[in-house]
């Protein structure tokens, strides 16, 4: 059988894949890119509504762990300070695309996302990088060097479009998130064919499921937005959220729950303050001395009126004028308000996930490269690997970081 032969080949078209192609093609590599799905980037085209929220400018690369989750969120130290968020920046000046601010360092496309997508696959052409697809991967095989030679071994990847080999193989393929856009266990398969270790993979930045009598109260709440303090874990380990929270029809999303599910533990609780601006006991122990208001009413001013209203609905005591009720049913209220504790049962799961947390061991990889210590010539980028940022471009960041770290570190010379 004869085989193509390339200086780097990189299955998954995604943000990673992408941009180490042409990266890599640019440093004169012949680079082959293969995707199994008809289009490329669909990550890309759907997030950030359309607009793609494609780096943060609040990253902090000195101290990756306030960003980003894994076993080891240091491993990204090295990707994320050598291409940093303004380099990706200067790429989108360079191709002209006007972006934006949004929110907590966020930066969008003003147009849309597909200039995005457009860019880096003129960055491939530059580079004269090869695309197959879609193109299914049947079998990869490495054949190893042998002692007396300089040949460092080579990778055989049988395709529905041929067989192609190189010494370098460069995988890309993201999480489980999302099947409808093409997500598959690919890159975790690999892995394991390498016996290389996997990080346990649950769903990351997804919605809360909830049911049962606590839930009861809030099943008609869906389509209902506010700002809240959003916590889990112990006091040691506390971490928490400020940003918006929706309740949908299933449960809580937004971006204050998005943020919170890729820290929550099954079995344990959400802590939400309703308004973290206000004192509820404070306001509401002074309403009660100059007001005629059902409590509900009182409520309104800070919250949604239905939210007022659902949560007065479970307790005799709060369905009252605010002149009669007493100071410690007051109390109980506004300690409840502000500090509302329920136990989601679940998640939405990887249909609704934006991430995958966990993936390939970053012990096996070296920080500098993407390369495999226990298998040569072999590298992993992006969303496969256990880093995940939070929500707000801190993944596309890590995506274009791990991919010019390959790049630049990939071999050239056939």
């Amino acid at each position: 059988m004869s085989f193509l032969t390339f200086d780097a080949i990189i299955i998954g078209a995604g943000a990673a894949g992408l941009f180490c192609a042409a990266q890599a093609g640019q440093r004169g590599l012949k680079v082959l890119l293969i995707d199994h799905a008809d289009k490329v980037a669909e990550k890309i085209r759907i997030s950030g509504g359309g607009r793609c929220n494609f780096t943060n400018r609040d990253l902090d690369v000195r101290a990756p762990h306030k960003h980003f989750v894994g076993q080891n969120p240091q491993f990204c130290r090295s990707a994320l300070s050598r291409f940093t968020p303004a380099d990706f920046i200067a790429l989108m000046d360079k191709h002209g695309i006007a972006h934006h601010e949004k929110h907590k360092g966020q930066l969008f496309a003003d147009r849309s996302a597909e200039d995005i997508i457009a860019m880096l696959l003129a960055e491939c052409a530059q580079g004269g990088v090869q695309r197959w697809q879609p193109c299914q991967v049947k079998k990869i095989e490495f054949l190893a060097s042998s002692p007396d030679t300089s040949y460092t071994g080579s990778y055989q990847i049988h395709t529905d479009r041929g067989a192609v080999q190189s010494p370098s193989l460069v995988i890309a393929t993201g999480g489980l998130s999302i099947p409808k856009i093409g997500a598959t266990d690919f890159g975790y398969r690999l892995a394991q064919q390498f016996s290389l270790p996997l990080v346990e993979r649950t769903p990351g930045l997804v919605p809360m499921t909830f049911d049962g009598e606590a839930w009861q109260p809030y099943a008609q709440l869906a389509g209902l937005a506010l700002p809240v303090e959003i916590s889990t874990g112990s006091k040691k380990e506390r971490m928490a959220f400020n940003e918006d929270l929706l309740f949908t029809h299933r449960g809580l999303s937004g971006p204050a729950v998005l943020q919170i599910s890729s820290y929550w533990k099954p079995g344990t609780p959400l802590a939400i303050n309703l308004a973290p601006e206000v004192n509820f006991e404070a306001e509401l122990l002074a309403a009660k001395t100059r007001s005629r208001k059902l409590i509900a009413n009182e409520l309104a001013q800070w919250l949604p009126a239905r939210l007022a209203d659902a949560w007065v609905q479970q307790d005799a005591a709060w369905q009252r004028p605010i002149a009669e009720a007493s100071d410690k049913a007051l109390i109980a209220l506004a300690q409840k308000l502000s500090r509302w504790e329920i136990t989601p049962t679940g998640t939405e799961g990887y249909k609704k996930a934006e991430v995958t947390l966990g993936g390939v061991d970053t012990k096996v990889l070296s920080q500098q490269t993407m390369e495999c210590k226990t298998q040569p010539g072999l590298y992993f980028i992006g969303e496969v690997v256990d880093i995940t940022g939070w929500l707000g471009g801190y993944n596309f960041q890590w995506a274009w970081a791990s991919a010019a770290a390959c790049a630049q570190a990939l071999p050239a010379g056939i």
